[in-house]
């Protein structure tokens, strides 16, 4: 696997190397040794597979509150996303800083979000489906989330939004009192 640090501290864009032959190919997603040399020594206690019927939709931005806390690694099986994380953390240097990447599952990019994050994505394809791995369970009365629209932050998706929950487009924008993790 090869790690690239992403714009936000502490995040990674990881490309699988994949083996292939005849039959196609076959790449590790995960290795524990791999993952402790950029600091990651969380055990991935839930998986989550999320199914988008159609191109443009929004999910997120969504985190969970302390000590719920998460960090997760999402890519992309089926289709394209545009992912976007959110820098949370009130003494980073990139605080309230985004960052966007596309998953797809032509080119097997993951990306690693370390805790303090708010995270979504837009699907660029019909039928698009994400796998994510998380080192805290969802925790209903911890979840929490800042709107896809928010000026502060200053997203650019790629396409009209085509389809948002009604949960999600009521997530509220970041205000003077907001102070971050």
């Amino acid at each position: 696997m090869i790690f690239t640090p992403a714009e936000l501290n502490g995040s990674f864009i990881i490309v699988p190397e994949p083996f292939s032959d005849e039959r196609g190919w076959f790449a590790r997603t995960y290795c524990k040794s791999e993952f402790t040399k950029i600091g990651h020594e969380a055990e991935w206690v839930q998986m989550n597979h999320s199914f988008t019927r159609q191109k443009g939709t929004i999910r997120g931005m969504h985190y969970q509150l302390r000590p719920h806390s998460e960090i997760k690694l999402v890519r992309c099986i089926a289709g394209a996303a545009y992912d976007v994380i959110i820098d949370l953390r009130k003494d980073s240097a990139t605080f309230l800083h985004h960052f966007g990447v596309e998953l797809s599952a032509a080119n097997k990019k993951m990306i690693y979000i370390p805790q303090g994050f708010a995270h979504g994505f837009q699907t660029l394809s019909d039928d698009c489906e994400l796998v994510y791995s998380h080192s805290q369970f969802y925790t209903p009365g911890s979840e929490a989330g800042l709107s896809y629209k928010d000026p502060k932050v200053n997203i650019n998706w790629p396409l009209p939004v085509t389809s948002i929950s009604a949960k999600d487009n009521m997530l509220s924008t970041i205000d003077s009192n907001f102070k971050g993790f």
